[in-house]
């Protein structure tokens, strides 16, 4: 499982697995223990990690989408939504954009961390 992640199912409980996994989802990106932008595993691999059916963790993620806690970028991935700061909102999109844009222009990670690193150090 994720570093920044924690989730237990409890099969004993009366709440459903995928209500456990929305609420604690849910409650890690309110505190910040799931920083926003945080990438969360695939469905296939929290559901291996969990010992759930994957449709258990889809049914949590959609839920969790449509109540705005996360966000799926096709192939790239789930992650933590923004939320309600709209200063963080701005930031991420301006992120995702360039991260956009450096993939487009055949830069990896590391050379696009570089090349934000390097703005940063220019703006001081």
């Amino acid at each position: 499982m994720d570093d920044h992640m924690r989730i237990v199912v409890d099969g004993g409980m009366a709440v459903p697995p995928y209500e456990q996994i929305r609420a604690q989802i849910a409650d890690q990106a309110r505190d910040g223990r799931l920083p926003s932008g945080v990438r969360l595993p695939t469905v296939r691999r929290l559901a291996g990690d969990l010992r759930v059916a994957p449709g258990t963790v889809a049914r949590a993620y959609r839920t969790l989408e449509e109540d705005g806690v996360i966000e799926t970028r096709g192939r790239h991935g789930t992650f933590v939504s923004a939320g309600g700061d709209p200063a963080a909102r701005a930031a991420f999109a301006a992120a995702a954009e360039f991260v956009a844009r450096a993939q487009r222009l055949g830069l990896d990670r590391k050379e696009a961390l570089a090349v934000v690193d390097a703005a940063f150090n220019a703006a001081d």
